[in-house]
C-alpha cells in the first residue's frame, strides 16, 4: 500500500501486470506512473483460471455458546484526544478459506510456500516478518476478535479497511466477505469501522466484467450505504460517513466522482490521498497522509499545508521493508529503518505537533511491505506498547499478552465445547474491560 506500490503479478488474467503506481504527491502536483499496461489492483487472484467467477466460503459467525453472559462493550479511557484508526488489509487466505484450497497470494507472492515449515514451526511466507499467530485467514472469527481486542487495549479507536468493492472479479468477493466478517465483529468489540475504497479496481471491473466505471462505482457505493454507513459503529465526521480513497487511480476527474457519489445521501466525508484533492474536486473534504521514501520529510511537508484542509488524517508507521523483489513481484521500493520502535515513535510525535484530530496507523497488517504493527516474532508487542503510551491508556503489555494467551487457548481447544464457552465468556469480559474476570478464566484453563 505504498505510494509507489506495484501490483502483485498475476499468473492468470493479464500479462505481467502491476498496480497503477501512485508516486509521491508533491505540493500542488500529482504524479501518477503506470507500471505495465493493466490497471490492476493489488489483490487480484493469481491462481483462478476464471477470475470473474469466485466462490467464497462462509466464515464462522458463531457468537455465543450456552451459559455465556454477554457483556456490553466499554470504551477505553484515553488521555490523548486524537482519534486513532488502524489501516487494515482483509486480503489473507489459508487453504481452509480460499476457493482453491491453497494459500492466498498475500502469503505466497510468486514463489513462497507456507506449506514449507522449518524446524521451529515457522512457515515460509512472503514477508521479512512473521505474525505471532502464524499466517491466518482474514475471515477467521478468532483472529478478528484477537486483533480487535489488541486494538482496543492499545487505545486504537477502530479500523479503516482497504476495500475492493462488490464485483465478482479476481478475489474481490473474498475481500468483501472478509470485510463483512470484520464489520460484524467490530460491533462486539465496541470499536469503530470505516472504508478505504480502491478505485483502481474499477478498471478491472470494466475490462473483465464489462461494467461501466461510473455504474460500477455507484453499485459499490450503494452497497456501502446499505451495509455499513448506517451502522452505529461506522465512523462519522460532521455527521457524514467517512470514506477514504487510495488514489484516485481510475476516476481521475472531479465530474466522475460527482456522478458516482450522486447515489448517496448523505454524501460521505471523502478523503483521497495527500495532494490528490484536485482529482476529486468539491466531492472531497480533505486528504490523508501516507508512507513514502522521504519518510519524515514527506510527513512534515504534508502537515505544513494540511491546516488549509477541512478534514485530514495524519499518518504513523513503524518502518518499511517490502518483500517484492525476493517474492518475485517486481523490485524493492524503498527502505525505512524501524530503529526498534523509534520510527513509529517519531511519526507519532509528528502527528501530535501537527495538530491533527485524526491519525491513521499505517498499517495493521501489510506484511508484504513490512508496515504491520500487530504482534510479530520480530517485534513482539513493541509497536502496540508505543501506541498505548501515545494514546494514554492505563493498560500495558500485560493485557496484550493476556489477549494473545486467550487466542492461543482458543485455537488449541477448538471442539471442546466446555472450554470454548469459558473462553467466549473471557472474550466478553475483555470487551467490557473486566480484565480481572477474564484473567481468572484464562489462567484456570491455562
Amino acid at each position: 500500500m505504498a505510494l509507489a506500490k506495484p501490483i502483485n503479478k498475476q499468473m492468470t488474467g493479464c500479462v505481467s501486470s502491476f498496480r497503477m503506481t501512485v508516486l509521491k504527491y508533491k505540493m500542488k502536483k500529482i504524479i501518477f506512473t503506470l507500471v505495465g499496461f493493466c490497471f490492476l489492483f493489488s489483490s487480484c487472484s493469481k491462481s483462478n483460471n476464471s477470475p470473474n467467477k469466485v466462490m467464497t466460503k462462509k466464515p464462522d459467525t458463531t457468537l455465543t455458546p450456552p451459559d455465556t453472559t454477554i457483556q456490553t462493550p466499554q470504551l477505553v479511557v484515553k488521555t490523548n484526544s486524537i482519534k486513532i484508526y488502524a489501516h487494515y488489509l482483509p486480503w489473507f487466505e489459508t487453504p481452509a478459506t480460499s476457493p482453491d484450497g491453497k494459500w492466498g497470494q498475500h502469503w505466497t507472492m510468486a514463489n513462497e510456500n507456507p506449506d514449507i515449515v522449518d524446524a521451529n514451526g515457522k512457515r515460509q511466507i512472503a514477508s521479512y516478518f512473521y505474525p505471532m499467530t502464524g499466517p491466518y485467514a482474514s475471515s477467521d472469527r478468532d483472529i478478528l476478535d484477537y486483533q480487535l481486542l489488541l486494538m482496543k487495549y492499545s487505545g486504537i479507536d477502530g479500523v479503516i479497511v482497504d476495500w475492493n468493492g462488490t464485483h465478482n472479479v479476481y478475489d474481490y468477493p473474498l475481500i468483501k466477505r472478509n470485510t463483512d466478517s470484520l464489520f460484524k465483529r467490530v460491533t462486539y468489540a465496541g470499536l469503530q469501522f470505516s472504508i478505504c475504497y480502491e478505485d483502481a479496481q474499477l478498471a478491472n471491473v470494466k475490462s473483465i466484467g464489462g461494467i461501466d466505471t461510473i455504474t460500477a462505482a455507484q453499485q459499490d457505493f450503494n452497497y456501502l450505504q446499505t451495509a455499513y454507513f448506517g451502522g452505529s459503529s461506522y465512523v462519522k465526521i460532521n455527521n457524514q460517513p467517512l470514506l477514504l480513497n487510495f488514489g484516485p487511480q481510475t476516476m481521475m476527474q472531479p465530474n466522475q466522482w460527482q456522478r458516482a457519489l450522486s447515489v448517496l445521501s448523505p454524501k460521505p466525508c471523502l478523503l483521497p490521498l495527500e495532494y490528490a484533492d484536485g482529482t476529486t474536486g468539491s466531492s472531497a473534504s480533505g486528504e490523508f497522509a501516507w508512507v513514502d521514501a522521504s519518510n519524515l520529510t514527506g510527513l512534515r511537508n504534508f502537515y505544513n499545508r494540511a491546516s488549509g484542509l477541512s478534514t485530514w488524517f495524519a499518518g504513523a508507521y513503524p518502518g518499511f521493508k517490502d518483500f517484492y523483489k525476493p517474492g518475485g513481484w517486481g523490485n524493492t521500493l524503498f527502505l525505512i529503518d524501524y530503529n526498534n520502535a523509534g520510527t513509529l515513535q517519531s511519526t507519532l510525535n509528528l502527528a501530535t505537533t501537527s495538530g491533527a484530530k485524526y491519525l491513521q496507523l499505517i498499517t495493521w497488517n501489510d506484511y508484504g511491505e513490512g508496515t504491520m504493527i500487530e504482534p510479530t516474532q520480530e517485534y513482539n508487542f513493541d509497536f502496540l506498547v508505543a501506541i498505548q503510551k501515545y494514546a494514554g491508556v492505563k493498560y500495558t503489555v500485560t493485557e496484550l499478552q493476556l489477549i494473545y494467551k486467550w487466542y492461543t487457548l482458543r485455537t488449541k481447544n477448538k471442539g471442546n465445547s466446555t472450554v470454548e464457552a469459558q473462553l467466549t465468556q473471557a472474550y466478553y469480559d475483555l470487551v467490557a474491560l473486566k480484565v480481572s474476570a477474564a484473567t481468572t478464566i484464562i489462567n484456570r484453563i491455562n
